[in-house]
């Protein structure tokens, strides 16, 4: 049984489109044409007054497009306020699905990669939705910063890390164990100067790089030292290089009978 006045139903369509990280460039063809086919179209946002970031990305490609917000609270320590928001956004979009519209809802980078999206579906179907979904998927913020920043985020058999700082640097700390692993931090920007001394004592600051407001105005990339780094904020994204010379080092000398 749900507590809302709307019956469910098992109809429409919800589709998470990725619309990357800032620039309106990087959208691709198929969320274009996903957006401009969609019954409804909804952005994510701290308040019904606000224009989202997700949100004026869609914009600025699509000028005409219309666009309903939902409120999603990000309060990083508040997780009934923020499971009680993801439940009166999926109220406000059950009357559209449930008369069988395809709602597109847009978010930043990725729709499967930390995204606002599986917040919404795991409301709605516990207010018993259980009509379709699916995803388009978007260019992530890692992959334009290593873009606008010119770094090579893997090469042969090297892997890599992505990892949040929101609640500290113990995720990062052991991920840098593997001086072979790339790692990308996201939401650590109040944890900058903690990250900056921990990439310093593992021997990792060369090629990090930080990236703030990817693709937006106030766009802001620099490498990491820890003499001038500071506090970022929350979207802010981290790239830390494989450290290669390391691989080199440990590379046994050839056996001479292969010379």
């Amino acid at each position: 049984m749900t507590d809302d006045r709307t019956s469910p139903g098992h109809g429409g369509t919800l589709v998470g489109v990725g619309v990357g990280p800032g620039d309106p460039e990087l959208l691709t063809r198929r969320a274009l044409r996903v957006l401009a086919s969609a019954d409804r179209v909804v952005a994510p946002t701290l308040s019904p007054h606000e224009v989202g970031r997700a949100e004026s990305i869609v914009r600025a490609a699509m000028p005409q497009l219309p666009v309903h917000r939902v409120v999603f609270d990000m309060t990083p320590d508040g997780e009934a306020q923020r499971k009680a928001s993801h439940r009166k956004a999926a109220r406000a979009l059950l009357p559209w699905l449930g008369a069988g519209a395809q709602v597109a809802f847009v978010t930043l980078g990725d729709p499967n990669i930390y995204s606002t999206f599986s917040a919404l579906v795991t409301a709605l179907r516990e207010l018993g939705w259980r009509g379709t979904t699916s995803t388009v998927p978007g260019i992530t913020a890692f992959q334009a910063l290593a873009s606008q920043a010119g770094t090579v985020l893997l090469d042969g058999a090297e892997s890599l890390s992505l990892v949040t700082a929101v609640d500290g640097t113990a995720t990062l700390e052991r991920a840098l164990e593997d001086p072979e692993r790339a790692i990308v931090v996201y939401k650590g920007g109040r944890h900058l100067p903690a990250i900056a001394r921990l990439l310093e004592a593992h021997g990792r600051l060369e090629g990090a790089v930080l990236g703030e407001r990817l693709g937006l105005a106030g766009e802001h990339v620099e490498m990491i030292g820890t003499s001038s780094v500071g506090e970022a904020s929350y979207l802010a994204t981290v790239i830390v290089p494989c450290r290669r010379d390391a691989r080199a080092t440990a590379d046994p000398e050839p056996d001479e009978r292969t010379q």
